[in-house]
């Protein structure tokens, strides 16, 4: 009798956690849609981020340990990424300017956490240097593709698999937004990207651009994680800045200047968007910084 209450239980606390993974891969979910806000970060505040990079990095050994944990995280942020994306398809088709304005106010509110956590194992001047390089580099790669080279995404499997890529690197580089690397990355089509490409595929749940977008992530996944581990552990600081250096560049590119110089109330409503997504940025930052303490 006592051994079956305790079979019970046991099973009880299982269903129990596998619910609560299940919430916080939904929170990770929709939060990791939200330009600025890195779904590997997300993972570090819900104390997933170690059992995802264990098991990415030795499936064999850790599966045990680690797939109960990471199986039901990634159904969470399934359904969350899916309820996110038609929310996300339909704001950036109604009101695209203050939609990437929010979005632009998100990545700004997440600038202090990024440093905050690229600033842990100290700061030297390699560090600054690699962010400025960063953001030197990736500015005038997307200035150049776009005046001078007139450069526009003709979406296909290859740029799909791109978007598997961005993804996959989000996760395993905390601090990293897929979004931001998308949203530059302009199709021609009025004046969608590869971020909404990615959004309306969610939602649509269309499996010809799903299948390379997984194949793309799986790939990067495969070819990347232990390098990317052994970055982070080795040249943390110079690693970190530099991330900092790519999502500020790529920020600056989206700004829709054109739409504030449209009028005064244009330009204010604009403002009130991006200082919302400043707000929201600094309330995960919040959580962020007392999961570091706890």
């Amino acid at each position: 009798m006592g051994n079956k209450v305790s079979g019970e239980s046991k099973n009880t606390f299982s269903l129990r956690m596998l619910i609560i993974y299940i919430i916080c891969g939904i929170f990770i979910g929709v939060g990791a849609e939200l330009p600025g806000i890195s779904g590997g970060v997300l993972c570090v505040i819900f104390g997933i981020y170690r059992p995802i990079m264990d098991l990415i990095s030795n499936p064999i050994k850790t599966f045990k340990t680690n797939a109960l944990i990471v199986i039901p995280t990634f159904i969470g942020v399934a359904i969350g990424m899916f309820l996110s994306a038609k929310v996300l398809v339909w704001l950036l088709e109604t009101y695209p300017n203050q939609g990437t304005c929010l979005f632009i106010g998100l990545i700004i509110g997440m600038l202090p956490s990024l440093f905050r956590e690229a600033g842990q194992e100290g700061r030297g001047k390699k560090s600054y240097v690699s962010m400025g390089v960063a953001f030197a580099v990736i500015l005038g790669i997307l200035i150049l593709l776009k005046f001078v080279a007139n450069f526009t995404v003709a979406p296909n499997f290859g740029w799909y698999m791109f978007i598997g890529f961005a993804m996959a690197l989000s996760i395993i580089i905390p601090g990293m937004s897929y979004s931001v690397v998308l949203m530059p990355f302009k199709t021609g089509e009025s004046g969608g990207d590869l971020y909404q490409i990615l959004n309306s595929a969610i939602s649509e749940l269309d499996i010809s651009i799903l299948v390379f977008i997984g194949i793309g992530a799986v790939v990067t996944i495969v070819l990347l994680a232990k390098p990317a581990n052994w970055l982070m552990k080795n040249h943390y600081s110079v690693t970190f800045h530099a991330i900092i250096g790519i999502v500020i560049a790529a920020t600056a590119f989206i700004i829709p200047f054109e739409s504030f110089a449209e009028s005064v109330n244009s330009a204010w409503i604009n403002l009130a968007c991006a200082a919302v997504g400043v707000g929201v940025s600094l309330v995960f930052g919040i959580l962020e910084k007392k999961n570091a303490k706890e």
